[in-house]
């Protein structure tokens, strides 16, 4: 559609609608001249008139007394091809939308820029290079109006963690069901009874999925949502830092993306906005960037099995600490036996690479105690030989995956990072786990602040510069910035395994929130659910059967998969464990089959360098049959499907590890009915074995 050119004086209404016509979003001048915005879905009404625009730090405002200077219209339609992802190929087609705008009196301009896809609408403020050079935000106005007292899947607002449970309520009860004090992450700070962070989930009273996230958060604060639980209207909250600002930003300027996802509870799965929102790939070189299925010795550290520290020691600096004069605890994870242990079993069967944390200095300095200095990410504990290990698991055909945590002190990590990551690249890593546990240094500031933003973003260009690739924890959610910067490739940022009493139907929404600006380090595969079975005094019981931890790695995509347990754990199941050997981490199509958020999610995949499907299933408190649709499959073929399933007596709860594995004979015209059990689930391995 050619660009046009409206004049000022007509205060013209402005339309675009998504390529199929499903998607309507209008543009008005409103009373004092607000600008606001409406989104129409299938005649539906999905966001009622929302107004836009800032306060600024000197309290004036860009949210009223603009007119439209002119609106420009466009086509876009295009594929992308992804370095790793849940497809070999990505669509992106969408009709696009700029509204020019001027404030009167100031001469202000601001542009606001729609892009309107078959399931959602992104949009973004823009602000054109002009007399002014810099803006400072108090905070953004920008408004999401619910059409109605929606069925929400949220958590609280909070600047500092995602690590929830996922609330299921009306909009209207968000108030008396804040969890925010519910225990368990040591940094945590909420703003607001009615505050929820994206990405949040809905269905409206005509039974559509809406979905509000951010794309593409660069240099800007992260974005919360504040309900008027009167009116059912979002305000966006941005996190603050240490300056007065929320944000600083210099002009020409173009903010996060501002997302509405709708469709189907597939569609919603399924869609990939939040990615076609971010700008291509910006590394010349993508070759050393790789899909990866790991060990860690991490679970036994998470459980009490093991220790990250060396010593007891209580009076500890780490500038003068000497090891050698300490007699050590002897509980040490990360010693050379153990590490050698988990290197023979990783390797013995398949595995790319072995996490190790706890391998170095400071541990003993860390936990709640703000300190600015407590890690040199290079120095490592007396019984780990960084060289002789390295060395050794790559005699075994594996590499080690290094770990920083920087206890919440950027600045430290900062003026260590090119040497940690020299370190690693003197030794033949190629992907760390970063973490950033604890509160923000220096203190008042906060993990989803502008600074912090800045901070993630640079650590994943450093490591690009050293061909590294960054799993982040405690890191701000994902906002598909893995387009761009694909050795990006797993972030935490909610709740995952080492939340080992989460509820069972927190796997079934996780994909639907969460995983949409990115893939999650959930850390999926335990077989053992017991914790006081092998850690003395736990009373601990992980909710999840066998089966479901094996229809995770379907259900639940991500580059970067773990297997979670202990080695001897999987020895004692080794037929389920043969799934997660042979599970692949890259796909080359994904077909979401049936889902509901908090009941189910049924997926199923083909392997990006075979012909080989593999299908997963989740399931959340009731007990339910799954109806799996083989139609996916080359009607010419005939294949074998490995099940591994629920047995009946099977129970998150009371017999978490009763699993049963069989094998069938189908093709494109079987159905199969599978039965999943109060968290349970399963998975299939389906292999071609003949043509017709």
């Amino acid at each position: 559609m050619p660009a046009m050119l409206l004049a000022a004086c007509s205060n013209p209404d402005s339309k675009v609608a998504s390529p199929d016509g499903a998607v309507k979003v209008e543009f008005k001048i409103a009373d004092k001249g607000m600008p606001s915005y409406s989104v129409v879905y299938k005649a539906d009404t999905i966001v009622r008139p929302s107004t836009l625009g800032f306060r600024l730090l000197d309290d004036s405002t860009l949210a009223e007394n603009f007119e439209i200077l002119g609106v420009d219209h466009s086509h876009h339609s295009s594929k992308w091809v992804p370095v790793w992802g849940e497809n070999d190929t990505i669509a992106d087609v969408y009709n696009a939308m700029t509204v020019k705008l001027q404030q009167r009196k100031s001469g202000f301009l601001m542009n606001v820029e729609f892009r309107v896809y078959n399931d959602g609408v992104g949009f973004r403020y823009v602000f054109p290079e002009q007399r002014t050079d810099s803006l400072y935000i108090a905070e953004e106005l920008t408004q999401f109006a619910m059409a109605g007292d929606n069925t929400a899947w949220w958590i609280p607002g909070d600047y500092d963690t995602q690590e929830y449970e996922y609330t299921e309520s009306h909009l209207s009860q968000i108030r008396a069901k804040n969890n925010s004090d519910q225990p368990g992450n040591v940094s945590a700070t909420g703003f607001s009874p009615t505050g929820v962070q994206t990405s949040l989930l809905m269905r409206d009273a005509n039974d559509h999925y809406i979905n509000i996230h951010e794309a593409a958060l660069i240099d800007y604060p992260a974005m919360h949502l504040d309900l008027n639980d009167t009116t059912m209207v979002f305000t966006s909250h941005l996190t603050p830092g240490i300056p007065a600002a929320k944000a600083e930003i210099k002009l020409p300027f173009s903010t996060p993306w501002r997302v509405v996802m709708v469709g189907s509870a597939t569609d919603i799965l399924a869609t990939n906005i939040i990615y076609n929102l971010n700008e291509p790939c910006a590394l010349e070189d993508v070759s050393w960037i790789h899909p990866t299925k790991y060990m860690g010795v991490w679970w036994e550290m998470i459980t009490g099995k093991s220790q990250w520290s060396y010593t007891n020691a209580e009076d500890f600096d780490l500038a003068t600490f000497d090891y050698s004069k300490v007699r050590p605890h002897g509980n040490h994870g990360a010693n050379n036996e153990n590490v050698r242990r988990y290197i023979d079993f990783a390797a013995d069967n398949g595995f790319d690479q072995l996490l190790v944390e706890g391998w170095n200095i400071g541990w003993e300095d860390w936990f709640g105690k703000e300190k600015e200095y407590v890690f040199d990410f290079v120095t490592p504990y007396p019984d780990f030989d960084i060289k002789a290990l390295n060395d050794y698991a790559r005699s075994r055909g594996i590499k080690l995956m290094m770990h920083h945590e920087t206890s919440g002190s950027p600045a430290n990590y900062e003026a260590h990072m090119d040497t940690a990551y020299a370190l690693m690249n003197e030794y033949g890593y190629d992907a760390v786990k970063s973490g950033y546990v604890g509160n923000i240094l220096p203190k008042g500031d906060t993990h989803y602040s502008q600074r912090m933003v800045r901070h993630y973003l640079d650590a994943i260009k450093r490591a690009a510069d050293h061909r590294i690739m960054v799993n982040g924890h405690e890191a701000v959610r994902p906002t598909g910035l893995a387009r761009t910067y694909p050795n990006m490739v797993g972030n935490e940022s909610a709740m995952g395994t080492e939340y080992r009493n989460m509820s069972v139907g927190h796997v079934t929404i996780l994909p639907f929130t969460r995983l949409k600006g990115g893939p999650m380090d959930f850390t999926p595969g335990v077989f053992r659910m017991d914790i006081g079975s092998f850690v003395p005094g736990s009373t601990e019981h992980k909710k999840a059967t066998v089966a479901n931890q094996l229809g995770l790695y379907v259900t639940m995509y991500s580059p970067l998969q773990m297997a979670a347990d202990l080695p001897e754990h999987y020895a004692e199941k080794p037929d389920a464990f043969e799934f997660i050997k042979e599970v692949p981490v890259d796909w080359s199509k994904s077909i979401y089959l049936e889902a509901e958020p908090g009941r189910y999610i049924v997926a199923a995949r083909r392997d990006k360098h075979s012909e080989n499907w593999y299908v997963g299933g989740v399931n959340a408190e009731r007990p339910r049959t799954a109806t799996v649709d083989l139609n996916f499959l080359d009607p010419e073929r005939n294949y074998v499907a490995t099940v591994y399933a629920d047995t009946e007596t099977a129970n998150a709860y009371t017999n978490p590890e009763s699993y049963t594995v069989y094998a069938l004979n189908v093709n494109a015209g079987s159905k199969l009915n599978i039965p999943m059990a109060t968290g349970g689930g399963f998975a299939i391995s389906i292999k071609p074995v003949s043509n017709k």
